[in-house]
C-alpha cells in the first residue's frame, strides 16, 4: 500500500544525512561532498546537533551508536554511556534524605560520554583531520546560528530559575539577563573556546591528534574545570534541595568509550541489531519476537487491531525491561531466554482482545525475585505519582522545560552508515560549568535506589538509558533509523519497522502515517511514573480506530496533530541506490542526499 506524503522519500547513489536539525543535517552532508565518510559525516552533524538543539544533547551527555563498516562488513554498537561514579552508592544518596535519584542537578550525573564516543568514532573509522570535522561547530557556537522556537523557549522559561539557582547557566542561555527570541542568532563563545582548544591539540598523526583531544577531555583543562566547580558547588534540584556531585577528577580520567558487539534477533527476514541491555535496545527485538506471532500484513496500519496487539506486546516487552535489564558487566541478564522463540511465543498467548492495566513481567527461572520486584515498584510509582506527565519531553504538547534526546543516520558511497542516538547535558539539566560553556548530564537518575537489582546505583554501573539506534539488513539491503523520545523511541520505531515491512509504506510515508505509544509501563526518568493501560495517538488514526481502542479497554490520549515521533531513516539498496526521511514532526528535521 501507499501512504500520504508531507515531503519525497530522498534518493541518490553518493551519500545521505538525516538528523532530527536541517543546519546539522547539511553539515553533515558538507563533509561527504568534502571527501569525507560516514563516520567523519555523523562526527560532525553531531558536534553540531549539541550547538542547535543544546535543550537536547550536549558534550557532556551520553551517545551509543550502531554502525556498519564497509570495509570489514561488521556491524558494532558504540558505547559512550559513562557509568556511575565511584562515590556514587545507594548509601551516599539515602544519606541525603531520597528516595529518588533527582533528575536534574549534581547528584544525577555520571560520567560525560558523548565527547569521548564521537572522538573515538573518528579515529578509529573516520578519515579527516580533527580540526575539519569540529570546524563547523565551532563556528555556529562562535558566529551564531537562528535558535529554534523550542530553545528559546525553554531558555525563557528558565531564565528567573538560572538567575537564582544556576547563574552560571544563565550567564550562558541569558547573556545580558535575556534569553534569545526565536530565530534570533545564538552564540555560545564558551563553548566556542573549548572546542577550538580541543580540536588545536597536537600530535604527529591524525589519530594522535584526536587522542590528544580526549585526553584533554578526561584529563586536561577539561576535567581541571568540572573538578574545580564541583569542588564547592551546591546546587538546587527538582528534588527541592540542594546537593553536591559526586563525580571526581578520578572518574573522568578512568574511563573511556568502547566498541562492543550488538544483539541480533531475526524477523521476518531482517537480523536487527540493537545495543545491549545496558539500553533499552533490546525491548525491540522482545517486541518483534512477540509479533511475530501474528498476522500483521493482514492488518490495517492504522487500524484498531494493529495498533491494539501491537500496544500489547510493547507492554510485555517494557515490563521485562524493567525487571531485567541493566549492565551485563554488573548483572547477570537473562537475555537468551528473553529473545528466544519459545519466550516470545509464551508472551503473544498473554495477549487478548482487551487491553491489559497489569504489569506482567516474565518469569524466569532463577530471576523471579526481579519480576516481583518490579511489580512492586510499578505500584509504588503510581500511588506516589498519579498524575506525573508522560516523559517525551519535545512533544509540542508537554513543557518546554524538559530534556529530550537527538538522532542521526548517515550513509556514504563505499556503503559505511550509522545510526547514532545522543542525548543528555541538556542546558536545562545541570548548571554550566564555568568557562566550558556546557553542563554536566542528569543519566543517573534511571538507577533505583534499591538493592539488588540490574539497575540499581553502584559505582563503575551504566544507568539503564532509553538511548537506542537500529540497524537493520535483509538480502543485500541494510537500514539505520531511530528517533529521540525516551521511553517512546523503541516504541515509535517499532510501529514504524512494521509498517515498512509488512505493508510496503516506503520511509517517508511511514513516518507522515499516525503514531502511537503506550504509558502503561515504569517510565525512565524522574519521578518514574506509571500509567496503567494509558496509551497516546495522534488524531489522524480516525476516530473509528480511537473509539475502537477505547471499547477495547484503552486509556486512550488524543495527542495534538502532528506531535508524537521525531523519526529519521537511511536505506541503502543491493545496487548501491540510498533512500532517506525525516519526519515533518516539530518542522526541524530533514533528510538531504543525492
Amino acid at each position: 500500500m501507499t501512504g500520504f506524503t508531507t515531503r519525497p522519500e530522498i534518493r541518490g547513489t553518493f551519500g545521505t544525512v538525516t538528523s532530527t536539525h536541517w543546519i546539522a543535517s547539511a553539515v553533515g552532508m558538507g563533509i561527504l561532498e568534502r571527501g569525507g565518510n560516514a563516520f567523519d559525516a555523523a562526527v560532525a552533524t553531531g558536534l553540531v546537533l549539541q550547538i542547535v538543539e543544546p535543550h537536547l544533547n550536549g558534550p557532556a551527555g551520553d551517545m551509543p551508536a550502531i554502525y556498519r563498516s564497509a570495509k570489514t562488513g561488521q556491524v558494532e554498537v558504540l558505547c559512550a554511556q559513562g557509568p556511575a561514579p565511584a562515590g556514587a552508592t545507594i548509601e551516599h544518596y539515602r544519606a541525603q534524605g531520597l528516595e529518588l535519584i533527582p533528575g536534574t542537578g549534581l547528584l544525577a550525573t555520571v560520567i560525560p560520554g558523548a565527547f569521548d564516543g564521537w572522538m573515538l568514532m573518528l579515529r578509529d573509522h573516520g578519515t579527516m583531520e580533527l580540526a575539519d570535522v569540529m570546524a563547523p561547530a565551532i563556528a555556529y557556537a562562535r558566529d551564531g546560528h537562528p535558535v529554534l522556537p523550542r530553545v528559546a523557549a525553554t531558555m525563557q522559561g528558565l531564565v528567573r530559575y538560572f538567575q537564582d539557582e544556576w547563574p552560571t547557566s544563565a550567564a550562558v542561555w541569558a547573556p545580558e539577563g535575556r534569553a534569545p527570541e526565536a530565530h534570533e542568532l545564538f552564540r555560545n563563545p564558551d563553548l566556542a573556546a573549548t572546542y577550538q582548544r580541543l580540536a588545536e591539540s597536537g600530535g604527529d598523526t591524525r589519530e594522535a591528534r584526536i587522542d590528544a583531544a580526549r585526553t584533554e577531555w578526561a584529563e586536561g583543562f577539561v576535567a581541571e574545570a568540572v573538578s574545580a566547580y564541583l569542588a564547592d558547588a551546591e546546587v538546587h534540584d527538582v528534588s527541592g534541595g540542594r546537593n553536591r556531585a559526586v563525580l571526581s577528577r578520578e572518574d573522568m580520567a578512568g574511563w573511556r568509550a568502547r566498541s562492543e558487539p550488538p544483539v541480533s534477533a531475526e524477523y521476518h527476514g531482517w537480523t536487527v541489531h540493537k545495543t545491549g541491555p545496558w539500553g533499552q535496545g533490546p525491548v525491540l527485538l522482545q517486541a518483534l519476537s512477540i509479533l511475530k506471532n501474528f498476522d500483521l500484513a493482514a492488518m490495517d496500519p492504522n487500524g484498531a487491531e494493529f495498533t491494539h496487539t501491537v500496544i500489547e506486546a510493547m507492554k510485555l516487552a517494557y515490563a521485562d525491561r524493567e525487571a531485567y535489564y541493566g549492565d551485563p558487566d554488573h548483572s547477570e541478564i537473562p537475555l537468551d531466554r528473553l529473545l528466544s522463540d519459545d519466550y516470545g511465543r509464551d508472551r503473544a498467548a498473554l495477549i487478548g482482545e482487551r487491553a491489559s492495566t497489569e504489569q506482567r513481567p516474565g518469569r524466569i527461572d532463577g530471576f523471579e525475585r526481579l519480576a516481583d520486584a518490579a511489580i512492586e515498584r510499578a505500584g509504588r510509582q503510581f500511588d506516589i505519582n498519579p498524575d506525573a506527565p508522560p516523559q517525551e519531553p519535545t512533544m509540542a504538547h508537554l513543557s518546554e522545560k524538559r530534556g529530550d534526546t537527538v538522532h542521526l543516520d548517515v550513509i556514504d558511497r563505499w556503503g559505511n552508515m550509522v545510526a547514532a542516538t545522543p542525548s543528555g547535558g541538556w542546558l536545562q539539566s545541570s548548571p554550566v560549568i564555568p568557562g566550558l560553556g556546557f553542563p554536566l548530564n542528569s543519566r543517573a537518575q534511571m538507577f533505583w535506589l534499591d538493592e539488588g537489582l540490574p539497575t540499581s546505583l553502584a559505582p563503575g554501573r551504566r544507568p539503564r538509558t532509553t538511548l537506542t539506534p537500529t540497524l537493520a539488513e535483509k538480502d543485500g539491503r541494510a537500514l539505520v533509523f531511530g528517533t529521540p523520545g525516551g521511553d517512546q523511541q523503541d516504541q515509535w520505531q517499532l510501529v514504524w519497522f512494521l509498517r515498512f515491512v509488512h505493508h510496503g509504506l516506503d520511509l517517508q510515508e511511514g513516518m507522515d502515517a499516525p503514531l502511537f505509544h503506550s504509558m502503561h509501563f515504569q517510565g525512565s526518568f524522574y519521578p518514574r511514573a506509571v500509567k496503567p493501560g494509558e496509551m497516546m495517538i495522534e488524531p489522524s488514526a480516525g476516530e473509528e480506530t480511537i473509539s475502537a481502542l477505547r471499547a477495547r479497554g484503552h486509556e486512550v490520549t488524543v495527542a495534538e496533530p502532528w506531535s508524537v515521533g521525531r523519526l529519521t531513516a537511511a536505506l541503502r539498496e543491493p545496487d548501491g541506490m540510498l533512500r532517506a526521511a525525516a519526519t515533518p514532526r516539530l518542522m526541524q528535521a530533514y533528510a538531504v542526499g543525492r
